[in-house]
């Protein structure tokens, strides 16, 4: 079974950084499109960043420009260095398959939550 872990998030100041960690059991990310969605409060999950398994990156408009996800495969975990944070980012921060995402799935971690100040 998947497991999802997600760390790294917390308090940052508008123009501030953040990097989420998601280790990742079950599956491997090297040969998975893996994704990092969102979820803020009183809003419906959105997708953020994708990397497929060759390596190729979308993002959000959003968060273009600001945003990079990465993969370690060694470790088998997938990152999201956030920069240039904009209160907007706020809200509770998920990795998992993008096929889960695209089936609608229901097997999530817990998330990490990330709150940027004004």
């Amino acid at each position: 079974q998947v497991q999802l872990v997600e760390s790294g998030g917390g308090l940052a100041q508008a123009g501030g950084s953040l990097r989420l960690s998601c280790g990742v059991s079950g599956i491997f990310v090297s040969i998975n499109t893996m994704g990092w969605y969102r979820q803020a409060p009183g809003k419906q999950r959105e997708l953020v960043a994708v990397i497929g398994s060759g390596g190729d990156t979308n993002y959000a408009d959003s968060v273009k420009g600001r945003f990079t996800i990465s993969r370690d495969n060694a470790k088998n975990t997938v990152y999201l260095q956030m920069n240039a944070l904009k209160p907007e980012d706020t809200g509770v921060y998920y990795c998992n398959t993008h096929r889960t995402w695209q089936k609608g799935g229901d097997v999530w971690g817990q998330g990490t939550q990330v709150f940027v100040s004004r």
